[in-house]
């Protein structure tokens, strides 16, 4: 495509981009810091930049952006960046480039002042930094989509139109970013300035600022569009600057939506006659420096990263000389991760590799292999960080008339065998027939971070020094605004109380240990049964209004771990039927239980240590217990049983990871879950006990065990139906009179096991050990059946497919769900919703099945709508309601 060719969108569909005021009048020189063959650095057959109108010293929307397309029932069209190395391949001194001119303008607004800098994931990370460098900012951070259990969450915003739309902020300590210093906020683009202004909403009721920066590549807004905004800024009470290379304004046809998504179905995934190569190679990266801006990027770092790139710039140097000697390479870099692997890539393009930079994403876009089009072919691969919910997405990376190998750059999250799996983003690459190169990063441990970042340290970037308060790390010390609840999270962060996963493992044989609690002393169940590691917090009050709670929640001002619900009690007619339903399914519960506790013998071997996984986990622990010591079929086993607390988007419980290693062999221990819903858990655990073992802790088997898998994504399970689990029914009163367990810093501190509450007030309603007694007297009947079900699994191909999650997907497509937090599926994760949450409605594949009529009783009691879905994958889903906020 020549500079002035029409793009491809424009011609056939329509979409006209009208140039607005340029904001960034520069030669190619001025733009990449030397002259620069810009018409030779697209990977496409189109210009990047067109040298025509950068040298003539007027930068024009149509070189910065061009139309693509994406199938989005609320946006159809994409503006494909030519300067970000986000979706083209790009020469990686135009994405610096253009990233130092639009730090010039910001450096313009600021003039002397210090600034903290934030980059809006995922996109413009590696734009931040760049503008963070240039300005010498203090402190660079960038949102993040990735849930760290070894790092706290300081406070979050909602992208309403993103395909990922949670940003979380996770500074390590959270004063490098709660100061009153000017912020400047860095994206790619803005279209109509809302995402912008929600983000400076959600901070600025955190954090409030005299003094906000908003820089982007383009800015799109209407004139509409600039009147809300500078609405929306004085009512904040704030200052509002916007900077931007250029600023234009998008028209489109209409029933674009309808178009697009009548065109043919795009084709992904090129086939090429021989496969391509893969190798690997491990770079060395210092422990203390960010490897990016995830958990915050100070000045003082800023050297160490300069020199640290450049040595692992000399590794990959050395390694494609060895292998791949004259070819040209293309950097990619992973989601997130985008500012080390374009340095990387201007190293090696220094060094004379030549070299282009672009990074894979999380956005699906329209591919179609026309003239004109900028994204001319397409991948789609799995995740291979733990997220099987969603497919990944790289465009082009070509060279035209030119065979480049591509070196991926991923950090340890992302070095799983999903990477390498069928389906994943090593295979789909070499089925093209490129050769491929993993570099995998060691990522910097917030932990570490958090520890390094002394006063001392922070003090080398002025400002800084102000707001960090070493008063601050003490237990008692005061939030910065102690009127809410956001700030009571910020000294959280600070304090690092608690024992979430990000606590450092004990030392091998170190204590003391908090002591194990048992019944009848906590807990219904026998002492033999289950030995809980938790915190006894029976007295403390953290019962809170269904309704209200869950308003905090959704309005991510409170998580769902730091605070309990008031537990439904069900009335007479309800206890009749668990009653019935215990009695009607205790053989089949018996005969599941028996299976997947003769599947961890025959493939863990007889030495294992039950650890369920608080509560729901924990009938099914003692069932499993029951059945191993009964010498029923085979000689008794002695097999001890824990309860520990795991939390979602916080880990598991590391002190009482540090008891377990302590007292029993890590590869004893195995996990223990009641069911699969959509599989959440599950990854968590995973991600838990491989932060656990990053930070020196022992390493733990991840394999997850469930008596019900329905979403598909454990291996070892007593059944995968979707059936009535009788301790699904009940809260407390069937779990050992154990409440779920809290993480709350101001009640856990460190060295603590997560705590629990002991209802002993409802020791009249308990049925607990009903239950236990109940499927433990229909052990005998079931014997003679045990081997033939754990042949038959063990037969099958058990290899998890996450199915469950895709239909989850599906629901909360078709009913407009912002989040699948919202959707929950299985007959036990549905009376979850009715128990404790607030529903909005219930969704049944038939009208009257015996396995939800529980479910039909607490919807009625609720008055919540119960809805045939004759299709559906489970056998219900429950919806929570969203809130206004």
């Amino acid at each position: 495509m020549s500079a002035f060719e029409t793009p491809w969108a424009t011609v056939h569909l329509g979409i006209e981009l009208h140039h607005g005021e340029s904001f960034a009048a520069r030669s190619a020189e001025d733009v990449t810091g030397e002259s620069v063959d810009v018409a030779a650095t697209s990977a496409e057959r189109f210009v990047a930049l067109s040298a025509e109108s950068v040298l003539t010293g007027e930068l024009a929307i149509g070189a910065l952006v061009q139309p693509g397309l994406r199938r989005n029932p609320r946006r159809a069209h994409l503006l494909v960046s030519t300067v970000l190395g986000k979706h083209l391949p790009t020469d990686p001194r135009i994405v610096i480039g253009a990233g130092n001119r639009l730090a010039d303008l910001v450096r313009e607004v600021l003039g002397d002042r210090e600034a903290v800098v934030l980059g809006f994931a995922e996109t413009a990370t590696g734009l931040g930094h760049c503008v963070a460098a240039r300005i010498d900012a203090g402190c660079y951070l960038h949102s993040t989509r990735r849930h760290e259990s070894r790092a706290s969450t300081l406070t979050g915003f909602e992208e309403g139109h993103s395909h990922a739309t949670s940003h979380l902020l996770q500074p390590a300590p959270a004063a490098i970013f709660a100061n009153d210093l000017p912020l400047v906020l860095v994206d790619d683009e803005i279209s109509t300035g809302d995402t912008a202004i929600d983000a400076v909403r959600a901070l600025h009721a955190f954090a409030p600022r005299s003094h906000y920066v908003l820089a982007s590549l383009v800015d799109m807004r209407t004139p509409a569009d600039r009147t809300k905004f500078e609405a929306a800024a004085a009512e904040l009470g704030a200052r509002i600057d916007t900077v931007c290379l250029a600023s234009g304004r998008t028209e489109l046809p209409s029933g674009l939506i309808d178009t697009v998504t009548a065109l043919p179905e795009p084709q992904l995934n090129p086939i090429a006659t021989a496969r391509g190569s893969y190798g690997r190679i491990e770079l060395t990266w210092p422990a203390d420096v960010p490897e990016g801006g995830r958990h915050g990027t100070l000045r003082a770092d800023n050297a160490a990263f300069d020199v640290a790139v450049k040595s692992i710039a000399d590794e990959v140097n050395s390694r494609l000389d060895a292998e791949f000697a004259g070819r040209p390479v293309i950097v990619i870099g992973h989601e997130e991760l985008m500012y080390l692997p374009l340095r990387l890539a201007a190293d090696l393009a220094g060094a004379g590799t030549p070299t282009r930079f672009q990074t894979t994403t999380r956005s699906p876009a329209y591919v179609l292999d026309e003239p004109g089009y900028p994204l001319r072919r397409g991948f789609r691969f799995t995740a291979p960080e733990p997220d099987p919910t969603a497919q990944r997405y790289l465009y082009n990376a070509q060279w035209p008339d030119a065979d480049p190998v591509l070196l991926v750059v991923i950090d340890p999250p992302a070095d799983t065998p999903e990477l390498v799996a069928p389906g994943g983003l090593v295979d789909v690459l070499t089925a093209s027939g490129a050769d491929v190169l993993i570099a995998v990063l060691p990522g910097a441990d917030p932990r570490a971070l958090h520890a390094g970042r002394t006063a001392e340290r922070v003090a080398g970037t002025a400002s800084l020094s102000v707001s960090y308060d070493d008063s601050a790390t003490s237990a008692n010390a005061p939030s910065r605004k102690e009127s809410t609840d956001s700030a009571d999270r910020a000294g959280r962060a600070e304090r690092g109380g608690g024992s979430s996963s990000a606590a450092a493992p004990k030392e091998p044989g170190a204590g003391p240990f908090p002591e194990a609690l048992h019944g009848p002393e906590f807990g219904s169940y026998a002492p033999e049964d289950v030995s809980w590691l938790l915190k006894d917090l029976s007295d403390a009050d953290l019962e809170a209004d269904v309704t209200e709670r869950e308003r905090r929640i959704q309005a991510g001002v409170a998580h769902y771990a730091e605070s309990l619900p008031v537990e439904f009690q069900p009335d007479a007619e309800y206890r009749e039927l668990f009653d019935r339903v215990l009695a009607d399914s205790a053989e089949r519960l018996a005969l599941a239980v028996a299976t997947v506790a003769e599947l961890v013998v025959a493939e863990r071997g007889a030495n294992v240590v039950l650890v369920s996984l608080a509560r729901a986990g924990t009938p099914v622990g003692v069932l499993m217990r029951r059945w191993l010591v009964s010498g029923i079929g085979r000689e008794p086993l002695t097999v001890p049983h824990y309860a520990v607390s795991i939390v979602r988007d916080r880990g598991i419980d590391a002190v009482a990871l540090d008891y377990l290693a302590r007292h029993h062999d890590p590869s004893s221990i195995v996990f223990v879950d009641g069911w699969t819903g959509k599989g959440a858990i599950t990854h968590e655990l995973t991600a838990a006990l491989d932060d656990y073992h990053a930070a020196g802790g022992a390493r733990f088997n991840d394999e997850l065990v469930v008596l019900a898998d329905p979403a598909n994504c454990v291996r070892t399970y007593g059944t995968r139906d979707d059936f009535l689990i009788a301790s699904a029914c009940l809260n407390s009163t069937v779990s050992g009179l154990v409440s779920r367990t809290v993480l709350n810093d101001s009640l856990i501190g460190p060295g603590e096991f997560h705590g629990a509450k002991f209802y002993r007030d409802l020791i009249d309603a308990d049925v607990s050990n009903q239950l236990i007694d109940t499927v433990t007297a229909a052990f005998a009947s079931i014997s003679a059946r045990v081997p033939a079900a754990v042949a038959a699994i063990r037969n099958s191909d058990r290899t998890p497919d996450w199915s469950g999650w895709a239909s989850v997907e599906k629901v909360r497509a078709e009913y407009g769900i912002s989040t699948v937090n919202y959707v929950k599926p299985g007959v036990g994760e549905t009376t979850r919703v009715l128990l404790r949450r607030v529903p909005w409605r219930v969704l049944v594949r038939e009208a009257d099945a015996p396995e939800h009529a529980h479910i039909r009783l607490l919807a009625a009691a609720r008055n919540v709508p119960v809805e045939v879905v004759p299709d559906l994958a489970y056998s219900c889903m429950g919806l929570i309601k969203e809130l206004p906020r």
